[in-house]
């Protein structure tokens, strides 16, 4: 049985342009955050690698960093009653971020509108140009991404702090070369 979400909840525009990055965009725009600063390229492998949202990743704080190879973030669409939720990552890019702590344990001192034309300006210089040109591009290329070697749905699900597995679900309905590649798997 599908699962059931609204029209909203969609990969595509109505015009059928992608609202996630490819593969070769995210090696892209990794590669280009690459040559940025340390703590810009720290803050677009978070975001890359993790799947949160931008405000949650400029939330993230020293005692957010687990040694063992996650980082705790705080998901803050869910008012009123926090959560955390444990996503792990590379090792570089824990190191990355580890080498940005400081002694008031913000990593960015940036605030969201900086952030998000950070990010856009990193995306231009990778040549990633459309709607899925975005912070948001990221999280739901992170979703497409996670699916390709065969994460299973309900651990995606936890990572990216969805209440509902539907939601989730979205992440399933890639198309094109990403769809071509899921299903050569069970060839």
């Amino acid at each position: 049985m599908p699962y059931p979400r609204p029209t909203s909840w969609r990969l595509h525009t109505a015009r059928g342009l992608r609202k996630y990055l490819n593969p070769d965009e995210r090696r892209r725009f990794l590669a280009a955050a690459d040559l940025a600063a340390p703590e810009l390229r720290a803050f677009c492998h978070l975001l890359a690698w993790t799947g949160c949202r931008l405000s949650e990743a400029l939330d993230v704080v020293a005692g957010d960093l687990d040694p063992a190879g996650s980082v705790a973030i705080r998901s803050l669409k869910k008012r009123g009653r926090p959560e955390v939720r444990e996503v792990p990552v590379p090792d570089e890019v824990l190191a990355q971020l580890g080498r940005l702590l400081s002694p008031a344990g913000r990593l960015w001192p940036w605030g969201r509108t900086t952030a998000w034309r950070y990010v856009k300006a990193i995306m231009a210089a990778a040549g990633i140009s459309g709607p899925h040109a975005s912070p948001k591009g990221l999280r739901h290329g992170f979703g497409v991404h996670a699916l390709r070697p065969g994460v299973p749905l309900n651990l995606l699900q936890r990572w990216l702090g969805h209440a509902d597995i539907a939601t989730t679900a979205i992440y399933a309905d890639a198309m094109g070369a990403e769809e071509r590649e899921i299903a050569a798997r069970m060839w």
